[in-house]
């Protein structure tokens, strides 16, 4: 049932893409600043992150934090950003659009997905509160967009399996439908028994706060024991979904 199944984790730093990548991911999402959701990375980021890993690697084009109605500035950078993603070598775009009323901005998404091509894009946890998401799913197909990133309309992805379950069954054939929000080893099997979703999307603790405190002195995160320490707890983690899934693919349903 799962020969197909993919794990994406989301990353902000190399170091930990490398991480996940060793733990056995088969994608990595690549952001800057992951407690705040996620926003655009630096074109110094990716082209980093292309240098030391051979997993494909997908950018969030997000110009900012907050809400996801976007000015006609913001909808520039965010032309500007994919352009640069495709020249790094990325391999994929993950972004989200609403208007004013809260609902898919079908017209500039499809504007974004189409500047992106050949590159698949993956629409965005936005998606969660677009208000009534089988209008939603209709729209973002509308746009093109390969895959949808969602939590069924929640914070976290297992409060709402039978949401999600409906809308993989929506969209089966048409878009691809990735939970994500709250994954972890303690549910990623019930959650893809439940949804028959043959993506995942987790961070997995790959984010931490930027500085920690080491014997009265600050000192940037990541770097000694710490770091070490979280970096090996993220690959291990990696390889415990990994073989939490093959062991679905192996034993009794």
């Amino acid at each position: 049932m799962q020969n197909h199944f993919v794990l994406e984790i989301c990353v902000e730093s190399v170091a930990s893409a490398v991480a996940a990548e060793r733990g056995g991911a088969h994608r990595i999402e690549l952001c800057s600043d992951l407690p705040a959701g996620g926003i655009t990375p630096s074109a110094g980021l990716m082209k980093v992150a292309r240098k030391h890993l051979r997993l494909p690697i997908h950018v969030i084009v997000r110009p900012r934090s907050g809400n996801f109605v976007y000015s006609a500035p913001e909808f520039e950078i965010m032309k500007d950003d994919i352009r640069t993603a495709k020249e790094l070598g990325m391999n994929g775009v993950v972004l989200g659009l609403l208007d004013a009323n809260g609902k898919v901005d079908v017209e500039r998404t499809k504007r974004l997905v189409d500047l992106a091509h050949p590159l698949p894009v993956t629409f965005h946890r936005a998606f969660d509160v677009s208000g009534d998401l089988e209008e939603a799913l209709e729209s973002v197909i509308q746009t093109g967009a390969q895959r949808i990133l969602t939590a069924g309309g929640r914070l976290s992805a297992p409060k709402h399996l039978v949401g999600l379950a409906q809308l993989v069954k929506a969209a089966e054939g048409r878009i691809a439908i990735m939970p994500g929000g709250g994954i972890n080893a303690r549910n990623v099997v019930r959650i893809i028994r439940r949804t028959s979703a043959r993506e995942i999307h987790t961070s997995l603790g790959a984010s931490a706060p930027p500085f920690s405190s080491h014997r009265g002195s600050t000192r940037l995160n990541g770097a000694g024991k710490q770091g070490a320490h979280r970096l090996l707890a993220l690959e291990e983690n990696v390889r415990m979904l990994m073989g939490l899934v093959a062991g679905m693919a192996q034993g009794p349903g």
